[in-house]
């Protein structure tokens, strides 16, 4: 996709500027004014930030909070890929022919180093999802608690940045690099289990995913979105990759780890973050998959295509 400079000078009505604070002070000045001028001019809002500045905003906006769709940026957008097709474009397409303003702060200290690159693609992707859409979307970073990398990932995925000293136009601005840059190999769990679907059928590999998942200590309700999961990503596989599909299921840490690979090529860095439409029936299962995991990242190259879906243990 080439790189259109959204909020820059030009048509384009999508505005995607970077909140770049230091304090709650800061944070305040930035994102306050944000939301009330959205409810002075009768604009649907949506603050998705975590836990400690949503409650920072409840607090300072007072009755007006019930006017905000107020959302825990850790339990929606636990899984970044989720965000882009359950979170924002939901909210936007409910809101259609007005300026849709949103908060959404996906990235925090407190996020791994595993899930950030799905972080930093979310942040790159939603400059292509919602071109053209009269909406603005405000990120949050605290420059005290994230790593230089992320801060300076975070002025090549917005074109606009906004901080103590005023706004100003990111000259790094590149977020098709980044998407590039998180195009990375993924690694196979340790001591993996293997199947090929080819070798067994996809209700075969449906059971052998819920014994997996079952013995690493999931419940029940986690165990069939495992199962699910599995056998959409392979069912995938098998009719766009190739007609086979290699199934790993690890562990790492304190997640179990799925993983599809196949031979084909995911060309759409979009694939799996566009809403279903009204009867659609096809082009779905990326699209659950994002919904049921914890963390989903893919990879494509010459050789093929890797889709991994995390499922945290004991959640």
């Amino acid at each position: 996709m080439a790189g259109t400079h959204p909020g820059a000078a030009g048509p384009e009505p999508f505005t995607h500027p970077a909140l770049f604070y230091r304090d709650e002070r800061e944070y305040l000045a930035g994102v306050l004014p944000f939301v009330t001028g959205a409810l002075d001019a009768a604009d649907p809002v949506a603050v998705v930030v975590p836990p400690d500045n949503l409650a920072l905003l409840r607090a300072a906006l007072g009755a007006d909070a019930g006017r905000v769709v107020m959302l825990d940026m850790t339990e929606v957008g636990r899984n970044p890929g989720h965000l882009i097709p359950g979170v924002l474009l939901a909210f936007a397409d409910r809101h259609p022919g007005g300026h849709v303003r949103i908060v959404g702060e996906p990235v925090w200290a407190a996020r791994s180093v595993h899930e950030y690159p799905a972080c930093a693609r979310h942040e790159a992707l939603i400059n292509h999802a919602f071109a053209g859409r009269t909406v603005t979307i405000l990120c949050p970073y605290h420059v005290g608690s994230l790593t230089p990398k992320t801060l300076t990932d975070a002025l090549r995925t917005h074109p606009l940045v906004v901080d103590a000293t005023g706004r100003h136009v990111s000259d790094r601005y590149d977020p098709d690099a980044v998407v590039s840059a998180c195009n990375r190999p993924l690694p196979p769990p340790e001591g993996a289990t293997a199947v090929t679907v080819e070798t067994i059928g996809l209700p075969a590999l449906r059971r052998v995913a819920a014994r997996l998942a079952a013995r690493a200590g999931l419940g029940a309700e986690r165990v069939e979105d495992v199962a699910l999961t599995l056998t959409e990503l392979a069912g995938n596989s098998i009719e766009h990759g190739g007609g086979t599909a290699r199934v790993l299921l690890g562990t790492a840490g304190e997640h179990l780890v799925c993983q599809v690979r196949d031979s084909g090529r995911l060309a759409d860095p979009l694939a799996g973050s566009r809403p279903a439409g009204p009867g659609q029936l096809r082009g779905r299962g990326l699209l659950l998959v994002h919904h049921l995991a914890d963390l989903v990242r893919t990879y494509t190259g010459p050789a093929g295509t890797c889709v991994e879906a995390s499922f945290r243990l004991g959640h």
